[in-house]
């Protein structure tokens, strides 16, 4: 089935309601494009704050906003619930699956792949059963389940040995979501669920945060790294870097030649780009994400942009991080070449250059890691 709506005006096609896509949309909110969004979910969701959804600080609902309330907002904007299938960049159209619908042929003039990216086991996609990653509310809301039911194994157990394997967690990836959650985790036995139970302490829980590079938050400068690792020491998280872990199985992890019985492992480590890139044939690096031009369209087309977590791009030679702001400052400058090759015949889009303005990594309450970059310009 081919969409039959004609064309009166361009049509700019966005894959994604992240960061990335969603900040595209808005550019072009006045661009005198049609502008279609779409997402396999109906929901945009501020994935910074996802371990607090997973250690039940926050519920979904609070990080989670309604793709649909863009639309209502912006009278030039659609959005298509739906699972893209194929892309023919030289017929300039997308085979979609809409939720419950044949799939159609969706034309544009102009794309832009926001796809993010999906979490990698480096080959081991053995450790996926046993290990679950933390990337959608979904997640977060398996992951929150397999903690609390944990504690409740933990409590109504006999044996003593099961008791501490029920308490045990082994977090794979020391990266900001793996600081983050581990210390939410520690926050939450020792705090939260305190009073919560008869026959157990939460307060004995194990949290094993393991990492096989040389340190933790590798992003991060080295001394606040360090501090970071102390501060989740304080918590009761036991820091394993330059460990590699070897085996993940329903009963634990073999990590650095040491088994370490634990009921809940969390992956937290690596990830690839979205399947939906390969799908550009165009050139990619070992992570699967797009190689792109300096003006963030694919070298061969500049009317096919990739942004945020699925593009590699570089600024003054160094490759920009794969952080939210990030991912907002392409996806605007997305939208502007967009508006711009609209508007005024197809100007060759400008590089794009990062603005970085720091990271940060909440490291239990009241407790903040954060990179500040001299000069970097206030966030608009």
């Amino acid at each position: 089935m081919t969409d039959p709506r004609p064309l009166a005006r361009p049509r700019a096609v966005i894959l994604g309601g992240g960061f990335a896509g969603v900040a595209a949309a808005r550019e072009l909110r006045f661009s005198g494009a049609d502008v279609l969004l779409i997402d396999r979910r109906n929901h945009h969701i501020f994935q910074p704050l996802l371990y607090q959804v997973a250690t039940a600080v926050l519920a979904p609902a609070d990080i989670a906003a309604p793709l649909r309330q863009l639309a209502e907002q912006q009278d030039n904007l659609s959005v298509m619930l739906g699972e893209v299938s194929a892309v023919d960049r030289q017929a300039r159209t997308l085979t979609v699956a809409p939720a419950g619908i044949a799939p159609r042929t969706i034309p544009y003039d102009y794309l832009v792949v926001a796809t993010g990216v999906q979490s990698s086991y480096f080959g081991h996609e053995e450790f996926a059963p046993h290990a679950p990653s933390l990337k959608t509310l979904a997640d977060a809301e398996a992951i929150r389940a397999r903690i609390l039911s944990a504690y409740e194994r933990a409590e109504q157990s006999d044996d003593m040995s099961e008791r501490l394997r029920a308490m045990t967690f082994v977090l794979v990836g020391a990266g900001p979501t793996g600081v983050e959650l581990a210390a939410s985790m520690a926050q939450m036995a020792r705090e939260t669920l305190r009073r919560d139970f008869r026959r157990i302490d939460p307060a004995e829980t194990r949290i094993f945060l393991v990492e096989a590079g040389p340190r933790a938050l590798a992003s991060f400068d080295e001394s606040l790294a360090r501090k970071s690792a102390a501060r989740l020491e304080e918590l009761g998280v036991q820091v394993r870097t330059g460990t590699r872990v070897d085996t993940i199985d329903a009963n634990g992890v073999l990590a650095g030649g040491e088994r370490i019985d634990a009921a809940t492992v969390l992956w937290t480590a690596g990830v690839q780009a979205s399947p939906l890139v390969a799908m550009l044939g165009t050139k990619t690096d070992r992570a699967g994400r797009a190689c792109v031009a300096p003006g963030l369209h694919l070298p061969e087309d500049d009317r096919v942009f990739v942004v945020g977590d699925a593009a590699s791009v570089e600024t003054d030679g160094q490759r920009v991080p794969a952080v939210a702001q990030a991912a907002i400052q392409q996806g605007r400058h997305a939208g502007r070449a967009i508006a711009n090759g609209i508007n005024q015949s197809r100007m060759q889009p400008p590089p794009f250059r990062y603005n970085d303005r720091g990271n940060m990594a909440v490291v239990g309450r009241n407790s903040l890691c954060c990179n500040v970059v001299a000069g970097a310009p206030a966030a608009p």
